[in-house]
């Protein structure tokens, strides 16, 4: 028998997030501008944080180390691999590794694979 994927609920959405595009780091010419300016906020929303266990995580690892947190919010446009996520409980800054599509594949829930920013 095949175990059924739970549906994201309202109750679930326990976290607050802060999706952030990177800031203008280079000019027009692409030359690096000596004093870039900060992350722009696309969006603040709810989410649900799971940490990666068992298959999941040996799966990340392969791929790669660092994945170790997935969020799950409500399917949301225009969230790209080189943003950020700040999650504003603990004020936590993560790399967006991968943006998913739910298992349902009917545009409810988007899934943001993370791994911790580095600081530098």
């Amino acid at each position: 028998m095949m175990k059924m994927a739970k549906r994201l609920q309202a109750n679930d959405l326990n976290r607050r997030v802060r999706i952030q595009k990177p800031g203008k780091d280079r000019d027009d010419a692409g030359y690096p501008i000596p004093n870039p300016s900060p992350p722009e906020e696309v969006c603040t929303v709810w989410a649900s944080r799971k940490p990666l266990r068992g298959r999941e995580l040996f799966a990340a690892d392969a791929v790669q180390a660092e994945i170790t947190v997935r969020y799950e919010i409500r399917w949301r446009e225009g969230i790209e691999e080189d943003m950020q996520l700040v999650d504003l409980r603990d004020n936590q800054t993560y790399e967006i590794e991968a943006v998913l599509d739910d298992v349902f594949d009917d545009r409810t829930e988007t899934h943001l694979m993370v791994s911790e920013a580095s600081n530098g």
